[in-house]
């Protein structure tokens, strides 16, 4: 029937039909591909693959902010200092122990475990994993500031070391303190003079709590970033899971 209509229609009609063909053409197959890009299941795997990243850099974080707060106990690599109790407040503190060292850590596992799928989040519903997500981001956020202003306080006040008194007009000779948290005129951070003058005891005790505290602030700075893109990252992942579904 269809053959016997096209037969009984002018020829005058065949080209319109062509023309209108031509006025629609058929769509290209990079369309369909572009479109297949950006589809949920796709950014689902993306933001699965950012948590495995995040988890990766926060954990190696943790350890090296662990590692330069083991480093401020032992100046020198002398224990003698640690077990005659004349190490600062802020080292004793080990807020790179457990604020940018544990509590990030544990992040870290959860942020994983989210990433990979492991253990009880494979079959876990998004809400779940939102949730989870939320509470890994906000220990991570929690341990990194308590580094990062804790090592702040400290590369403020100074190392605690002994210093000479008479420095400051002062009657009594020798003692441990924090020689510098006093010093208003003059600020130690930027006149390295005073390093190698004030300090006496342990030597080099200002290059060593600059440097690690230097250490420990920097990968605080970068745990509280990894932990903001980890939380965007969670809501990413809870609007695909659910434009998936």
């Amino acid at each position: 029937m269809v053959f016997e209509k096209l037969l009984s229609s002018p020829p005058s009609h065949w080209g319109d039909s062509s023309a209108a063909a031509l006025h629609h053409p058929v769509p290209h197959p990079d369309s369909f591909s572009s479109s297949k890009m950006l589809s949920p299941p796709c950014m689902v795997a993306c933001s699965r693959t950012c948590s495995r990243v995040l988890g990766l850099s926060l954990g190696t974080a943790a350890l090296c902010a662990a590692g330069a707060n083991v480093a401020l106990l032992f100046p020198n690599w002398d224990v003698s200092y640690l077990l005659r109790g004349l190490i600062g407040r802020h080292a004793m503190l080990c807020s790179g122990l457990w604020g940018g060292g544990l509590m990030v850590f544990t992040a870290a596992a959860l942020v994983s475990m989210l990433g990979w799928r492991c253990g009880c989040f494979s079959m876990s519903a998004p809400c779940w994993n939102m949730l989870t997500a939320l509470l890994s981001s906000a220990l991570a956020l929690l341990g990194a500031l308590i580094s990062f202003i804790t090592s702040g306080v400290a590369l403020k006040d100074g190392p605690f070391c002994m210093f000479d008194v008479s420095f400051f007009n002062q009657t009594q000779a020798w003692k441990y303190g924090y020689p510098f948290k006093d010093l208003y005129n003059r600020n130690y951070l930027y006149d390295s003079s005073l390093w190698s003058s004030v300090c006496l005891e342990p030597s080099k005790a200002v290059v060593w709590h600059v440097s690690f505290f230097s250490i420990l602030l920097g990968i605080s700075l970068l745990q509280l970033l990894l932990g903001v893109i980890h939380f965007l990252n969670s809501f990413l992942s809870l609007f695909c899971s659910l434009c998936e579904k």
